[in-house]
């Protein structure tokens, strides 16, 4: 009798606890195709795709977890595209690699707020990039489901607690909102939790890298997400996503990478086929070992001809980087500077749009080192076709 009773009580508190998550999940869009393939294909492809909070241990694999238990018959492929670091900009740029040339992904996971304020990424970058990546998935596969998801930082709960929306969070809404896509408010989450005073962030979450409660936390609002959308009944077929216009036309839709063995090289640069550093600085996966355009002196030219409306480049930025200078058909030269303020304790993969809005039709990008002892060192370039 009193383990009935406490079952009960146990089934009232999560149902009463997936009501309240319910407030952070905005359903502008449904998870109906995915749903189909669990009743029908008996196969789905998951993919997430993401930065550090995606790639580490955490949300991700409990996610997994839950799916293969909840739905044993199913075959079911986790592809982990999350790289620490990276936000809007990169993935657009990355996707077909990435994601793309992996197979037919049926399920995606989207999520860049943090990276982008942490990067100081603008808001028109972010819209061409957020836009471009679920144009671009839906491309590859027009059924794919996408859900979208903005993960929390100290800045955003300020930001909410001056009543205001994140800028991040508010571009990952509209893209929802335009592409119906689900979405999920995790930042205002738990920034609403924190000040209901259910836990604190610096005893329980800890640190937008979030603890295990954190990444739990994240867990069950996903856990509702997915409980609520495949206790539907089945469809009858899938249906393919027909492309609105875009909201901006200069968006990454087309954004890929480009070899960086397509380029000139004008004096001091070389190609190093499996670059690693000479010293005990730290690397990423994917960005050692690998080919590497790399200045081997000073005020170093290469030049890359590419047809397109962006351009950029993906860099390894250590402890030795500095300011190139760059110009794009002989127009105006400017600068930037590819130093981090992690660049001294990590060769960081970093990513820099050089010429954006351009006219279609072919380009030069001419970049060359300072006079010192900096070095650059670019893994790929980055086109917008």
């Amino acid at each position: 009798m009193i383990r009935s009773f406490c079952s009960v009580i146990f089934s009232i508190c999560l149902a009463v606890s997936a009501m309240a998550q319910q407030r952070f999940i905005s359903q502008y869009g449904d998870l109906n195709n995915t749903l189909y393939h669990l009743k029908e294909d008996k196969k789905v492809t998951v993919t997430f795709l993401g930065g550090s909070i995606t790639n580490m241990t955490g949300w991700r694999d409990q996610v997994g977890d839950y799916l293969r238990a909840a739905y044993p018959h199913i075959r079911w492929t986790f592809n982990n595209a999350g790289i620490p670091s990276l936000g809007s900009l990169p993935h657009s740029f990355r996707f077909g690699r990435d994601v793309a040339e992996l197979g037919k992904t049926d399920l995606l996971f989207l999520e860049a707020a943090v990276n982008d304020h942490v990067n100081e990424t603008n808001e028109i970058t972010q819209r061409r990039a957020m836009e471009g990546i679920i144009r671009h998935a839906l491309a590859v596969n027009p059924e794919m489901n996408i859900v979208l998801m903005a993960f929390v930082d100290e800045d955003k709960m300020a930001d909410y607690r001056a009543g205001k929306i994140p800028l991040e969070v508010r571009v990952h809404e509209d893209m929802a909102k335009k592409y119906h896509l689900p979405f999920i408010n995790l930042a205002k989450e738990v920034t609403t939790r924190i000040d209901a005073g259910e836990f604190t962030w610096k005893d329980d979450f800890k640190d937008l890298h979030p603890s295990p409660f954190g990444q739990t936390l994240y867990f069950n609002t996903i856990k509702v997400l997915l409980d609520e959308a495949f206790s539907k009944p089945a469809p009858a077929k899938l249906v393919a996503a027909k492309l609105p216009k875009p909201a901006d036309k200069f968006n990454y839709e087309k954004g890929k990478y480009a070899d960086i063995h397509q380029a000139k090289i004008i004096r001091g640069f070389r190609i190093d086929e499996r670059w690693k550093p000479a010293d005990n600085v730290g690397t990423r996966e994917g960005f050692v070992n690998v080919p590497m355009l790399v200045s081997d002196s000073a005020n170093a030219v290469v030049e890359f001809p590419f047809t397109g409306r962006a351009v950029g480049i993906a860099i390894v930025s250590g402890p030795d980087a500095g300011t190139i200078s760059y110009s794009i058909d002989n127009g105006p030269v400017q600068t930037k500077n590819t130093h981090t303020q992690w660049s001294n304790g990590l060769y960081l993969p970093w990513y820099l749009l050089l010429g954006d809005g351009l006219t279609a039709g072919p380009h030069t990008l001419r970049i060359e080192t300072g006079g010192g002892k900096e070095v650059c060192r670019i893994v790929y370039f980055l086109v917008n076709e």
